[in-house]
């Protein structure tokens, strides 16, 4: 997407939460760009100092305990990023989710209505829909997450929906599967990685031995599970248009993907093309509750935002995130 597709018509004072973390930077980054007067507010748990764009100011602490005063200075929004976003870990740890997104939303929630805060947009997940009937997901999909992650954050969903209603808050929470790629200096570098591009670039740079492809038997083309994966630059941009068409009393709900989705074995192929790399890979059983396609419907937010994904292709996400790596890799070296 152009520089200037979402630039506002003024201005606006905005915090971002968790903008220290691989989207929230990338967002923020963005915004500054846009020209907006951004304040990132990090706990760096996850996130990372150095990731925080030049031109935003930078608050390290608690996002919803910093938001008790800080929007007192008089804010025109804020973008939620800031979360505990482990699958695995929310099911052996539910406390530490139902706490971490929950009550420090509905924390934040108060906060912005207390100082009179107009604009939200929350960063949910399509894990709210858990195993769908219907690919690709629209909206109008049954909810119904099958982990706490996802729990937790249809949870919020719900909260934002009874805020926007009762106080005229303007809301709008986008939901997505994998996001993948870089922009510039911004990228993905989790302690605990999960996803699937960063675990397959780990074997190309020696850190790890294989990758694990879970079931091969789907009723897919290749027999792999096909996912959908959006670049985070297109992501980023999302929010800044949803910033944009976020109305007083309603809170809008759109899906972000790419709308067909790629299999495990075409990204590892992806990987190996843009890497050069052999990257050996061994077939594992299914894991439990792994659907064969999980792909969103985009339709809504081409329709009503003006969105469309401007780097859809698979490589170029690769390509962006293997390009990252070995920056950060020659910077350490």
């Amino acid at each position: 997407m152009p520089t200037d597709t979402a630039k506002p018509s003024t201005p606006r004072k905005l915090v971002v939460t968790g903008g220290a973390g691989y989207i929230g930077s990338v967002c923020a980054a963005r915004l500054v760009e846009a020209g907006h007067d951004v304040t990132v507010i990090d706990d760096l748990s996850t996130g990372h100092a150095d990731a925080v764009p030049e031109g935003a100011q930078f608050i390290q602490g608690d996002a919803a305990e910093v938001a008790q005063t800080l929007l007192g200075e008089g804010f025109d929004g804020v973008l939620h990023f800031a979360a505990k976003s482990l699958v695995g870990e929310s099911m052996q740890d539910p406390g530490t989710y139902w706490r971490g997104n929950v009550l420090t939303s509905l924390r934040l929630l108060d906060a912005m209505r207390t100082h009179n805060t107009p604009r939200l947009v929350f960063s949910s997940t399509a894990a709210t829909y858990g195993e769908p009937e219907v690919s690709p997901i629209p909206e109008t999909a049954p909810t119904g997450p099958t982990n706490t992650y996802g729990a937790t954050k249809l949870a919020i969903d719900h909260a934002i929906s009874s805020y926007a209603r009762a106080h005229g808050l303007a809301a709008v929470s986008l939901r997505y599967f994998n996001v993948a790629g870089a922009y510039g200096r911004y990228g993905e570098r989790h302690t605990t990685e999960t996803h699937l591009i960063p675990l397959v670039l780990q074997v190309a740079t020696g850190d790890r031995a294989q990758v694990q492809i879970y079931g091969d038997d789907y009723p897919t083309a290749d027999g792999t599970a096909i996912r959908d994966y959006i670049h985070v630059t297109d992501l980023a941009d999302a929010h800044l248009l949803a910033l944009e068409h976020a109305r007083a009393g309603e809170h809008e709900i759109y899906n972000l993907g790419n709308g067909t989705g790629f299999s495990v074995r075409q990204v590892i192929e992806a990987c190996r093309e843009v890497t050069g790399h052999p990257i050996p890979a061994t077939v594992a059983q299914r894991r439990a509750g792994d659907p064969a396609v999980l792909v969103a419907s985009s339709e809504r937010a081409r329709t009503r935002l003006g969105w469309k994904p401007e780097r859809p292709d698979l490589t170029t996400m690769v390509a962006d995130a293997w390009r990252f790596t070995q920056e950060r890799r020659a910077a350490r070296s």
